[in-house]
């Protein structure tokens, strides 16, 4: 190949290459807008303590994949009596992170009976580092961090919603 047909083909590399790089951010802004306007259906969740206390929630309810991978990045607030109910079909090792997640969160861990097996306080916001359930769950509720403390949520606590009921008669 001659040197003027060489520089044809690199001018055409050049030019598919910018292309290409003009078109994939394009492409994945659109997604990223579109997930951050993503819809989550909600329900009451209850969370009662083995002395009988019993504290109240409104939680969105991520099931589908998208929703499991989304879940509450992007968001700017969340009222104090709200949070997400994770479910992920059937108990297994769960790790979640706080990637491209604006608010602290404490994170409860439950077994198929929706009782509390691990609990993480005050994730970072924006961290990277793996939260690891600590063995097989089926769900994971987060809540704004300082709640567990607050309300003084523990190991073995007992949540209740029709999601984890509607499962246990199955």
């Amino acid at each position: 190949m001659n040197k003027a047909g060489f520089s044809g083909i690199l001018k055409s590399a050049i030019l598919a290459l910018f292309l290409v790089g003009a078109v994939i951010p394009v492409s994945f802004a659109g997604q990223t807008v579109g997930r951050q306007s993503m819809a989550f259906d909600s329900e009451p969740l209850s969370i009662a303590s083995p002395s009988g206390q019993t504290h109240k929630f409104t939680v969105e309810l991520a099931l589908t994949p998208p929703q499991l991978e989304l879940g509450l990045m992007y968001r700017d607030s969340m009222p104090a009596d709200h949070g997400m109910l994770f479910d992920f079909g059937t108990p297994r090792p769960v790790m979640m992170w706080m990637k491209n997640t604006k608010l602290p969160l404490d994170m409860l861990f439950l077994d198929q009976k929706g009782v509390v097996t691990h609990i993480q306080e005050n994730a970072v916001p924006y961290s990277e580092a793996i939260i690891s359930s600590g063995g097989p769950v089926a769900y994971v509720i987060e809540l704004n961090a300082g709640i567990v403390r607050k309300l003084g949520l523990a190991v073995g606590d007992t949540v209740t919603s029709a999601t984890i009921s509607g499962k246990l008669g199955k």
